[in-house]
């Protein structure tokens, strides 16, 4: 092979490689390009899929989104000041799940036995009985009554001790009669037995009913109690019971709030003795000049409505629990303006898992009733008009309505419902 041969067999080489490597340079090239192009289209269509989303699912919630700019503002147009406050724990998601539960919640009521029985709405609407009552009479009054046990989400056994505890009747005979009743419905209709009763609900206020039904286990342990003796030792289970506020209707007086300037007795209660707290609280503090502790309730004697009155001009009221851990005196605190001292080692206080009871209330242990006044004293005044402005904003939970209405004790104890009946599966 010549020289010149040679010389012109590598130049066809060399082009040839020079060829290969620009063709692998724009492959590269058009690579990049392509993933950059990619990247950037999948980018966009992310971006404006989010903010579509985004959008949708706020306009759902009455919140509208501003147009995009390197500053995004959210905007609340149909929310009360009062709904969105700081009261609640998650006060968005209270709205919403509320509006929901309006909507579509329903509850299949069994119908009531023969007048003759006790398996009927208790006709009372006044003293300890005042909340079941209510209860009773607000379901078949609202719209979440549905006569098709198909479209239920629960369904509501309405038995009442009211009578039994009229006729006399003791709380084995309570017991037998409740059991045999619960049986009768799992007989009769299929629905008891689909879930073993989680989802089924009773109501009872009064400790003679919460008493009659503890004898009968099943339903204690898998129906939902709605009940005003939220405590261990009568089996409460905080995540599938509720602990429905004790609230003696009618009050006497108008309901109180916005007067701080007037309420100069630092604590007040007047109070049986019917519970070692109790005894605690009047032995301690009974003659001291700035807690107002009586040992007995205020005799009707020394004037007209002097109890009631007494809390009109209270900062603080105190609440220990009597014979059972509730008291309807946390209620009576409520809508007088006084500001509730819970003085209790455990108490599943009503609507705790949608209200934050330390924004308008003082939670203690009952080890804490010895330095109680010092406790109250070292509130400042700031934290005391505070908690007293709170308290004015929750008193519409706490009050029971014929017919309902919206956001009152009935509608919160409903929505405690609500909250249960998602996670019952069958």
């Amino acid at each position: 092979m010549t020289a010149g041969k040679l010389s012109q067999q590598l130049q066809q080489q060399q082009q040839v490689q020079q060829s290969m490597c620009s063709l692998k340079g724009s492959l590269r090239t058009l690579a990049i390009l392509t993933l950059v192009s990619f990247t950037y289209l999948s980018f966009n269509s992310l971006h404006s899929s989010y903010f579509s989303s985004s959008s949708s699912s706020i306009a759902a919630s009455s919140v509208s989104l501003a147009p995009v700019t390197k500053k995004t503002t959210i905007v609340v147009e149909d929310y009360d000041d009062d709904e969105i406050s700081d009261l609640y724990h998650s006060p968005r998601v209270f709205k919403l799940n509320y509006e929901e539960m309006e909507r579509n919640f329903k509850i299949f009521i069994y119908p009531d036995g023969d007048p003759n029985t006790f398996y009927q709405t208790p006709r009372k609407l006044t003293g300890k009985y005042a909340s079941e009552g209510y209860f009773f009479q607000n379901i078949r009054e609202s719209r979440f009554q549905t006569q098709d046990p198909d479209q239920a989400h629960l369904f509501f056994i309405p038995i009442s001790c009211h009578k039994m505890r009229g006729k006399g009747i003791s709380y084995e005979n309570m017991t037998i009669i409740v059991d045999n009743y619960v049986e009768s419905l799992k007989s009769k209709y299929p629905y008891w037995n689909r879930t073993l009763g989680a989802d089924h609900f009773f109501v009872t206020c009064h400790d003679v009913g919460v008493r009659a039904t503890e004898g009968v286990p099943f339903l204690i342990k898998n129906a939902i109690r709605v009940v005003c003796s939220p405590s261990y030792d009568v089996g409460f289970i905080p995540h599938k019971d509720i602990a429905l506020p004790q609230v003696l209707q009618p009050f006497a007086l108008p309901a109180g709030g916005n007067d701080v300037e007037k309420r100069t007795t630092l604590g007040f209660w007047a109070g049986h003795r019917n519970s070692r707290i109790r005894v605690i609280l009047a032995r301690v503090w009974e003659n001291d000049t700035e807690l107002d502790i009586s040992n007995n309730r205020i005799n009707r004697a020394t004037g007209h409505l002097v109890y009631q009155k007494r809390f009109y001009g209270s900062k603080y009221c105190i609440c220990p629990g009597g014979s059972q851990v509730n008291s309807a005196r946390i209620a009576d605190s409520i809508h007088y303006g006084c500001i509730p001292v819970i003085l209790s080692n455990y108490y599943d206080l009503p609507f705790n898992d949608i209200l934050d009871w330390h924004k308008f209330s003082v939670i203690l242990k009952e080890q804490d009733v010895y330095r109680l006044k010092q406790i109250l004293k070292d509130i400042p005044d700031n934290k005391f008009v505070s908690l007293h402005k709170n308290l004015v904003k929750v008193q519409k939970h706490f009050q029971w309505n014929s017919p309902p209405v919206k956001y009152d004790a009935f509608h919160m104890v409903m929505y405690d419902l609500w909250l249960r009946h998602h996670v019952i599966k069958y």
